[in-house]
């Protein structure tokens, strides 16, 4: 397990706070959680503006849904580069390029390269209570153990899978006749609340991340 090491963003200047934080989010699929953000960054007092949305393929929802309230967005397949350093470099400059406080990838299924996490601090939420039940099907996994608790996670990313320093968990009961869907959609509802809310306090207060340690002011 890896961990993010020692990363301090401060929140906006004394005075400037009316100014929005600029975030780029990474996406791979329809979007809901980006949606969400969206939604959340059209109030004034939310202080996040979403400067650029990038995808790891072209024609995903969560594209469309940026482009049609006018949010700039870029393609960074790494299909198209001959190793995954190469992707990782230009996946990193793009996002460079728009200045971002920090990266959110809501839906992003792609692990991010070192040179990325050494750029960026990178905000991601998964289906589950870490450190249980990592990876893509986090709900299938949970639902197959037996538990009654699971939950939805925000946490910093690092270079293992789900592994980073966790900022915020909520739990969600498992009903006796859950499917993976019907349990899924629970969680959804208390992963977008979470992702917004957490996203407009490290905008709004800054944050420091020592270790596993994750401090909002």
């Amino acid at each position: 397990m890896t961990t993010l090491g020692a990363v301090s963003v401060p929140p906006p200047p004394v005075g400037t706070s009316a100014t929005p934080v600029p975030i780029v989010a990474l996406v791979s699929g329809s979007g809901t959680l980006l949606q969400a953000l969206i939604d959340a960054s059209t109030d004034p007092a939310y202080g996040v503006r979403i400067v650029a949305v990038g995808a790891d393929r072209p024609g995903t929802l969560g594209e469309q849904r940026a482009q049609a309230v006018g949010i700039p967005t870029f393609v960074c397949r790494v299909a198209d580069f001959a190793t995954r350093a190469e992707w990782d470099a230009a996946l990193t400059a793009a996002v460079a390029a728009y200045a971002p406080a920090f990266v959110a990838t809501p839906g992003f299924m792609k692990l991010l390269g070192p040179a990325f996490l050494a750029r960026f601090a990178v905000v991601n939420t998964h289906p589950a209570l870490l450190p249980a039940f990592p990876g893509a099907h986090a709900v299938s996994d949970a639902l197959a153990y037996g538990v009654t608790v699971t939950g939805t996670t925000c946490h910093f990313v690092d270079a293992g899978v789900d592994t980073g320093p966790i900022i915020e968990q909520h739990a969600v009961a498992v009903e006796p006749d859950d499917t993976v869907d019907s349990l899924h959609e629970r969680i959804k509802v208390l992963e977008r609340a979470m992702l917004v809310d957490v996203v407009g306090r490290l905008a709004r207060s800054g944050f420091t991340v020592s270790g596993r340690k994750v401090t909002i002011p």
